[in-house]
């Protein structure tokens, strides 16, 4: 790691650059506390949008909000909050540097504020701290970084700070696209917590280079009524619904030798409600998770080869969860190890901590899934990590926050100077 620790046992200095790419510590831990202390579960951004806007622009970095609009399913209206870096040679590549300002709702079992932004023994506490606004931190002190550095850019930076990704359709990111903030990117970094959530076990500094996918199943289940004394006379959907859950469960999936096996997890059954009625309807959610290779079209068709084998007796419909677009879908990507933007990562790793990064795959989705696979960018995951994400006591290691700014910034300048 570095030298130069203060009476509180943090790193001093992260940073051993130049001083035209230093990222300072306790400027980057004050900026995390402030946005820790601002409340931004998904849906509930407006604060957050506003904090990050004025930020950027007391620093003469030209934010704009680019508005997010779901009118049909969720009535959300949000900001993303949008920067640019614009470089030299129009020819060269642009980096996209994506983190999102929401968190989950705020979860009822913390035994103290979980807004505090308190800090201990190198860990600093609250909703979101670890996922993601540590990395959020992260990426915003870069882009002031290399903003205010000597190096000469040619190619642009791009900084998204986006709302809803841990909602139901990641809006923000989704947004990014349609609206064509990604056309002219030509690579991406997201700052998502990597190592707490990698396919295998990897301690940071490390890179994750993909992401396994996931579709959601929506199944109807159509059995007959009638009276509960008899249920031979009827066909129960809920007891349907049951086997159907069980036999997803044990379906085989797909695997890859980067992101590993695919995965099923039923996630809610909904049926029946008179009493002494045999339940006509239900409906079945399944959760499953893809690796490169499996289509839309395989999925559904080893469901339906599930019900088939299965042989019940109601009537099945395998559908996916309804969307605001026919489009919006998480697939799995895998990014090159030979890819300029890995290579400077890592070399920026190595400058910043002395270490090789070790090299993982994320097991579950995110806008990185936009990025990776609809977008088409080569996209790499590199956060800090910390624990309970999701969790009362979340929380981020305040050294990876910096050390994450500092590989981010040094290695933008390599890819763009």
């Amino acid at each position: 790691m570095t030298d130069g620790r203060d009476v509180d046992g943090r790193d001093a200095s992260v940073s051993d650059a130049p001083n035209s790419l230093a990222v300072d510590y306790d400027e980057t831990v004050s900026l995390l506390q402030d946005l820790v202390r601002i409340p931004s579960p998904y849906f509930e951004e407006d604060e957050m949008s506003e904090f990050v806007y004025e930020w950027l622009d007391e620093r003469g970095l030209d934010p704009e909000y680019h508005r997010v609009s779901e009118p049909d399913i969720t009535e959300y209206e949000g900001r993303n909050v949008v920067a640019r870096l614009a470089g030299s040679d129009s020819d060269a590549p642009t980096l996209l540097l994506n983190a999102h300002m929401d968190t989950v709702l705020i979860v009822e079992d913390w035994d103290e504020d979980p807004t505090s932004g308190r800090i201990e023994d190198g860990k600093l506490y609250g909703q979101g701290a670890c996922d993601m606004k540590g990395g959020l931190a992260a990426v915003m002190k870069a882009f002031e970084a290399l903003a205010e550095s000597d190096a000469e850019l040619r190619g642009d930076v791009l900084l998204t700070a986006v709302v809803d990704e841990e909602g139901p359709y990641g809006l923000g990111t989704d947004r990014l696209i349609r609206d064509g903030y990604t056309d002219d990117c030509d690579m991406a970094v997201v700052t998502e917590p990597g190592p707490v959530l990698a396919q295998e076990d990897v301690e940071n500094p490390a890179l994750l280079l993909g992401a396994r996918g996931r579709f959601l199943y929506d199944i109807e289940v159509r059995g007959k009524a009638a009276h509960g004394s008899k249920p031979s006379e009827g066909v129960n959907a809920v007891a349907d619904a049951g086997r159907l859950a069980a036999g997803l469960a044990e379906m085989e999936t797909g695997t890859h030798p980067k992101l590993g096996d695919g995965s099923v997890c039923p996630l809610k059954i909904e049926g029946g409600s008179q009493t002494l009625s045999v339940p006509e309807r239900a409906r079945l959610m399944v959760d499953r998770h893809v690796v490169v290779g499996e289509t839309e079209e395989d999925v559904r068709a080893d469901a339906e080869r599930v019900v088939s084998e299965l042989g019940v007796e109601s009537e099945v419909d395998v559908g996916f969860r309804e969307a605001p677009s026919d489009d919006i879908r998480y697939g799995p990507y895998v990014t090159d190890e030979d890819h300029p933007l890995v290579t400077s990562l890592a070399a920026a790793t190595r400058e910043v901590t002395g270490e090789d990064p070790a090299y993982g795959y994320f097991s579950s989705v995110g806008d990185f899934n936009y990025l990776g696979d609809r977008a088409g960018l080569p996209t790499v995951i590199l956060g800090p990590d910390g624990g309970n994400i999701h969790a009362a006591g979340e929380f981020v290691r305040l050294d990876d926050v910096v050390e994450v700014a500092d590989v981010v910034t040094r290695a933008a300048a390599d890819l763009l100077g």
